[in-house]
């Protein structure tokens, strides 16, 4: 560690500092774990099978029940007892949450081809994807009200970004973990606190005066928004599904340059500060290296090890591209109507 290191100054209270509420409950599902969690109650997984089996897989309901269970294995909540994180019949009843979901995605995002082709088309976007997409819409056209709706959303993955990809460490070796090692320690600020990109999000949320307490915006989300964080952590959770989980790693990486430039370009155009620019100037230099890192080191270094988990990953591109696109058309077709994305409407506005 450098002289630099240990002189740099001092941040706000990391976002992380505290642990979050437990969020409202939305439905019959969202109520039991909420309750179980709260009371540090088993749940009762028999009476619920009925209520799951029906349940709308991307639902508010679901997604929350959901989002709640892996909440324990990140930061919590507060007043809930941390060993309750490997309670039986917590793990039993989110696996069969899980099952609902994973079930609805493999039927809604099958693959029609392999990694190879699924990632080549990710970097060509199709002619008139500007009008279904929420970054081109937001440099052309969306207000800083706007941003700032996608911005709360989103720190739900962004305050935490990058962990749930690091559970696939263990799970790989050789060749795709010394690459995905490298990509890791880059989103965790090479080793300087001050760089990792969570706590860059943090910055720019406060540019455009949003709270930064880790899971403040939870019960803003629509479940369309909890569902792309849920399917991070269904697929980190999951040795079976470490193939997944590394097509959604290269969906982001690939993706990301064109849209962070795009964000960034619409942050400029509505006057926002440095602190915000920077997370998605910073995005368009890291992610067009990591790109290719992941591509030619841990996507090909993962097939050379099991070239069976071809179909997984292309899973996992599919099922990431599924999800976002159905968050992006929920956001725009609001906005378009003027309305607020969000289930609750910012309160904390001072950037209208």
């Amino acid at each position: 560690m450098t002289a630099t290191h240990l002189t740099s100054p001092p941040r706000p209270p990391a976002p992380r500092a505290h642990r979050p509420e437990l969020p409202v409950p939305r439905g019959e599902l969202s109520s039991g774990v909420i309750a179980a969690l709260r009371d540090s109650t088993p749940p009762d997984t028999s009476a619920q099978q009925h209520t799951i089996t029906t349940a709308e897989p991307y639902g508010e309901d679901l997604q929350l029940a959901l989002y709640t269970l892996y909440e324990l294995h990140y930061q919590g909540f507060r007043g809930v007892d941390p060993e309750l994180e490997w309670e039986p019949g917590l793990l039993a009843l989110r696996r069969r949450l899980e099952h609902r979901f994973l079930d609805a995605l493999r039927s809604d995002a099958a693959p029609r081809a392999g990694a190879a082709q699924v990632l080549a088309e990710l970097q060509v976007e199709p002619v008139g994807h500007q009008d279904d997409s929420v970054s081109h819409y937001l440099e052309r056209d969306g207000h800083i009200g706007q941003f700032r709706e996608y911005a709360a959303l989103r720190s739900l993955y962004h305050l935490k970004e990058a962990d749930p990809h690091a559970w696939v460490i263990p799970r790989l070796h050789g060749r795709a973990k010394a690459a995905m090692v490298a990509v890791e320690y880059d989103e965790f600020g090479a080793g300087r606190a001050e760089d990792i990109h969570a706590d860059l999000f943090a910055d720019l949320m406060t540019d455009l005066g949003l709270e930064t307490a880790y899971g403040h915006y939870l019960d803003s989300a629509p479940a369309g928004a909890l569902a792309t964080v849920n399917l991070m952590s269904l697929f980190g959770l999951h040795r079976s599904l470490r193939g997944a989980l590394v097509g959604h790693f290269a969906t982001v990486e690939i993706t990301s340059p064109p849209g962070s430039r795009r964000l960034a370009a619409a942050l400029r155009r509505l006057g926002a500060g440095p602190a915000a620019q920077r997370f998605y100037d910073e995005h368009v230099e890291a992610d067009a290296v990591h790109e290719q890192v992941v591509r030619h080191e841990v996507v090909d270094g993962l097939l050379d090890a099991e070239p069976s988990l071809d179909g997984d990953i292309a899973f996992g591109v599919c099922a990431t591209s599924f999800l976002e696109g159905r968050l992006g058309e929920r956001l725009l077709a609001q906005w378009r109507q003027g309305r607020s994305a969000l289930l609750r409407p910012l309160r904390d506005a001072r950037r209208t």
